[in-house]
């Protein structure tokens, strides 16, 4: 819907300060950046992660006492959907040398490579190939390329410099000095990024980085990448994808190594047992958790399969105590509440607001400390916009980009939010949007090494559901290249131990039994079961809210 008046009179504000506002960019001036001491005081006093009370300690498994988002731990210590004793492990129903659960970026990127080494490959994916938090990408990729006065030396400070110092050093520099690989690689697929008329792909800045190495299609360059792996997986036949059927637990074999999955049909409701020689964990993030009733920039899908699976089968999680909230989520209107509004908008010159018309922070601190001013500024200092939900916001000043760049610069340079906000009647190159802080992307997850192995023989983790690359926040940018570099590097090594160092041997569930046993020893009484593979928003009170604490799926 459109403004309502009272909005409408709120942006006069807006309007009212934007004339010196640009007379400041035009000089080159910016509003100040925080001192690393008040970042760190924002962080602590307003972040989400921060909140008294916002994490639990697991009562079982490999990360016995670590203390993480309730939600999270909810899954970790549910049950499996499946009765170990009622799989039949002898009716071989797929089989294949790679398996890859998860049809997003991360997993077709790892298809296209280990197809090309010359084994065979079948993704199992969750819902259609491709629907997936790739697609959900905006902003752009970050790579160090010849169109940039960069290397991935600045490239890695800035990685390590916004997650905190905290990152495993091994994985930050395969993602940077794998960069510009990368975009070479996509490009030649056929991926259509946004050039200058010389051909040179063009780049922005974005938060936290110290070179515009931001490289894009518009405001669309996940579903660009994505169109581009998933058209060209399809395109070879020797690439097997089954849609609709997520993996419900992992099976290893006798001498513990991964040795396949159960799947199960969202359709048919049947469990189908695919084997493999190896196994690729691609599953994405958890955005639909819904932590602390935020609402998510994410994908349906997006409710942590993977790292239950993976924790369940052995594996260690890392940095989930940590989670990322982008500053730029929709508020206003609510039919589009939590969609993402990509801090491109920011890079390109858009100013962020309060009610007055002010600025309180700069546009290009990272992602953790932005969201925290705006907290800060909706509810300490008591200056966020309010709507007639009883909901707050903060104005991202869009038609400074038509001022800046020049008329027709809105609708060019963001064609996706264009049309979506012009669909509610709101013009965004003459308009304001209205955000707040949504839940978008899983720092940590599985532990993994650079060359995606765990510590699961023939179990290798790439994409959103691994954990350390990015430390304790993801720059923007980050994630698109994060799918690509270790998705192919999971699928050219698993390919590697298929062919050199695979071992067969009897296939088990055993590590279900010793889990539910574990739960039962813990005290844990629980109808829950998990992965939970869809939200339920079917409680008037639990949709209302976006809440998907607690799921009991069937089991057959």
């Amino acid at each position: 819907m459109p403004y309502t008046s009272e909005l409408k009179e709120l942006i006069k504000r807006v309007e009212a300060t934007r004339p010196a506002r640009v007379e400041k960019k035009k000089r080159g001036e910016e509003f100040p950046l925080l001192s690393l001491k008040e970042r760190q005081v924002r962080l602590e006093k307003f972040h989400p992660d921060y909140k008294p009370g916002s994490r639990t300690e697991v009562r079982v498994g490999p990360n016995k006492g670590y203390a993480i988002q309730p939600e999270m731990v909810r899954l970790l210590e549910a049950r499996s959907r499946i009765n170990p004793d009622q799989i039949d492990l002898n009716k071989i129903d797929y089989e294949t040398d790679i398996l890859i659960i998860g049809g997003g970026g991360a997993g077709t990127a790892a298809a296209l490579m280990a197809q090309e080494a010359g084994v065979r490959v079948m993704i199992a994916t969750k819902l259609r190939h491709g629907d997936a938090n790739t697609m959900m990408a905006e902003g752009g990729i970050q790579a160090a390329t010849k169109s940039t006065k960069d290397s991935p030396y600045y490239h890695y400070l800035d990685v390590l410099g916004g997650g905190h110092f905290k990152n495993v050093p091994e994985l930050a520099h395969t993602l940077v000095t794998e960069a510009p690989k990368v975009l070479a690689w996509l490009e030649n697929l056929g991926c259509m990024l946004t050039k200058m008329e010389d051909g040179r792909l063009k780049a922005l800045h974005g938060g936290g980085t110290s070179r515009k190495r931001m490289h894009y299609a518009a405001d669309i360059t996940g579903a660009e990448i994505m169109r581009t792996l998933r058209d060209e997986a399809r395109n070879r036949p020797e690439i097997k994808v089954i849609e609709f059927t997520p993996a419900v637990e992992l099976i290893l074999n006798e001498h513990g190594h991964c040795a396949g999955a159960v799947l199960y049909n969202i359709e048919t409701e049947e469990y189908f047992v695919a084997k493999a020689k190896a196994v690729i964990l691609a599953t994405g993030g958890s955005g639909r958790l819904h932590y602390q009733e935020f609402m998510t920039t994410n994908h349906y899908g997006a409710t942590g399969d993977g790292v239950v699976l993976g924790y369940r089968a052995g594996l260690k999680i890392c940095f989930l105590h940590t989670y990322q909230y982008h500053p730029t989520g929709l508020v206003y209107p609510e039919q589009a509440e939590g969609i993402l509004i990509t801090e491109k908008f920011r890079g390109a010159g858009a100013n962020v607001l309060n009610i007055d018309g002010e600025q309180f922070v700069n546009e290009r601190e990272p992602r953790d400390v932005e969201s925290s001013c705006f907290i800060r500024e909706c509810v300490d200092v008591k200056k966020g916009v309010p709507t007639f939900s009883g909901k707050v916001g903060i104005w991202l000043d869009s038609p400074m980009i038509d001022i800046l760049m020049g008329e027709g610069a809105v609708k060019k340079e963001f064609p996706g939010k264009y049309i979506l906000l012009k669909r509610f009647g709101i013009d965004i190159s003459k308009e304001p949007m209205l955000v707040y802080p949504t839940l978008h992307y899983q720092n940590g997850g599985l532990e993994y090494n650079s060359k995606c192995e765990t510590t699961i023989p023939g179990l290798y983790s790439s994409g959103e559901v691994s954990g350390g690359v990015h430390g304790e926040n993801r720059l923007m940018g980050n994630s698109l290249l994060d799918v690509c570099v270790f998705g192919r590097i999971a699928g050219v090594n698993a390919a590697m131990y298929v062919k050199e160092s695979f071992k067969d041997g009897k296939m088990t569930l055993d590590h279900v039994r010793r889990f539910h046993k574990e739960l039962e020893e813990a005290g844990i009484i629980t109808d829950r079961v998990a992965p939970m593979l869809l939200p339920d928003y079917s409680n008037p009170e639990v949709r209302e809210r976006q809440l998907t604490a607690h799921y009991l799926g069937t089991i057959r």
